[in-house]
């Protein structure tokens, strides 16, 4: 039951896990709620609104179209599809779409989606699906479309193990928003004022030496201790080959986790890291730490650049984009964060067209650069990656923003992206919400000892789902 199960596939068909949009989670709450099972988003949109259609968008030409509904729970996704249906349209016009979006609030939405799919009323042609709920709309016959015929034109393109985390038994039931590789971000004019070189960076025990002279320099700290998401906790499992589950098994107290929260204990005692406002770098608590200067590195997803963008704007110029710190030995170079599957509704008039337009959106070249060029998110399409006109577009503002190029980054650590299997497991929820509201606290705040924190954490997740 703790024997550990490497879950890790590199280079260009690998990586990542876990889901995407808005305020990058709840923190704690019930495996039902918006908890940071990755809820990633760009530019800091409402999640929670509950408005509908947008009126400042293109014109999609839109005569003799056909009506597509569409749900989601983050405001620049409706509008995100809307444009691409203006470049569906001209390319495809005996076929154009007019894409009606309905906006709700995280929880709202998921749950109006489950009682719309088990009734078989009032359901959407498309839909947006958190990958922390993602697993939910899979189980028996899923009343969602396999997307596997109308990906094939871009399959060859795409992280493969994004797709993976949206599929069950060979079947395709979701398409991927982002790759959300974790990676480093440094404030360089924290650093160098302490005389902290961050290019020097490679491993955990330079990042714990970094650490420590920065906090002898300054009394503050290099990292964040997140005791409400799971973000460098991720990462590190990966690095080590292990998981949170084996198959269908828990295993949150394997010798694997025991090192890796060991190793985070460790930084802690150096003074190198410590707990942050909110519990995490992705909260609003924390960007006010960000901008005051009390934390000098964030340890997140390739999607925090727009919380930068959108809540540290005084910090531009002045962070760099850097590969996470690994441990030695290891072959993976990060871990995928955040997601969110869009699916179709099987059996509805249009989910043929649906799913026509969605791949397009989703997974085509066009549709990436824009998911980089409006979102922000490293988008799943590898192409788009070396194509330098996109990527180091001066008018970009991820581009304006910080030092080095994203793109850079990405491409130093493509072939090591990895993600783990336990993100699209049924159990994920609840491993997240236990270690969120009581094993990382417990560790961090508490001083518990980590491996009883940890064998009592998988005392409880056993009692709680029957395992």
């Amino acid at each position: 039951m703790r024997k550990s199960k490497k879950v890790i596939a590199f280079g260009m068909t690998m990586a990542l896990a876990l889901g995407c949009l808005v305020g990058c989670g709840n923190s704690g709450g019930s495996p039902s709620s918006s908890s940071n099972t990755g809820n990633s988003s760009s530019g800091g949109s409402s999640a929670g609104s509950s408005s509908s259609d947008s009126n400042s968008q293109p014109e999609s030409n839109t005569a003799d179209a056909t009506s597509l509904e569409m749900w989601t729970f983050v405001g620049l996704h409706g509008d995100f599809y809307k444009n691409m249906a203006v470049k569906w349209n001209e390319a495809n016009p005996d076929k154009k779409v007019e894409i009606n979006v309905n906006v709700m609030p995280y929880d709202d939405m998921h749950n109006k989606l489950q009682i719309a799919l088990n009734s078989n009323e009032g359901t959407p042609d498309f839909v947006d699906i958190e990958q922390g709920k993602f697993s939910n709309f899979t189980q028996g016959q899923p009343a969602l479309m396999d997307l596997s015929s109308a990906i094939a034109d871009y399959k060859d393109d795409i992280v493969q193990s994004r797709l993976d985390l949206y599929s069950k038994d060979g079947k395709v039931y979701g398409l991927p928003t982002h790759v959300g590789a974790t990676v480093a971000f440094y404030n360089t004019e924290l650093l160098e004022a302490a005389d902290v070189d961050y290019t020097k960076i490679k491993t955990w025990d330079d990042f714990k030496a970094a650490g420590s002279k920065y906090y002898e320099a300054t009394g503050k700290y290099l990292g964040t201790a997140d005791t409400s998401a799971l973000w460098t906790t991720n990462l590190l499992m990966a690095e080590l080959g292990s998981d949170y589950v084996d198959g269908d098994k828990l295993q949150v107290n394997s010798d694997a986790m025991v090192k890796a929260m060991t190793l985070l204990k460790d930084l802690q005692d150096a003074n190198a890291i410590q707990t942050v406002p909110g519990g995490n770098p992705d909260k609003e608590e924390a960007y006010g730490a960000f901008n005051n200067g009390d934390y000098a590195c964030a340890i997140m997803p390739m999607w925090q650049m727009s919380r930068y963008t959108s809540y540290m704007p005084d910090l531009a110029g002045k962070v760099a984009i850097a590969p996470a710190p690994v441990v030695d030995g290891t072959k993976a170079k990060s871990v995928g964060g955040g997601g969110t599957g869009t699916s179709v509704v099987a059996g509805k008039e249009h989910s043929d067209l649906a799913a026509e337009f969605l791949s397009y959106a989703k997974l085509s070249y066009e549709g990436n650069v824009e998911i980089w060029d409006a979102l922000g998110f490293d988008p799943c399409n590898m192409s788009v990656w070396e194509e330098k006109e996109v990527t180091h577009n001066e008018d970009n503002q991820f581009v304006k923003y910080f030092i080095n190029n994203p793109f850079d980054v990405l491409n130093e650590i493509k072939d090591g992206i990895a993600g783990l299997n336990s993100h699209a497991s049924s159990l994920y929820p609840y491993i997240n919400n236990e270690f969120t509201t009581v094993t990382l606290n417990d560790i961090f705040e508490n001083g518990a000892d980590v491996k009883e924190a940890l064998d009592q954490a998988q005392a409880d997740l056993e009692n709680e789902v029957g395992q």
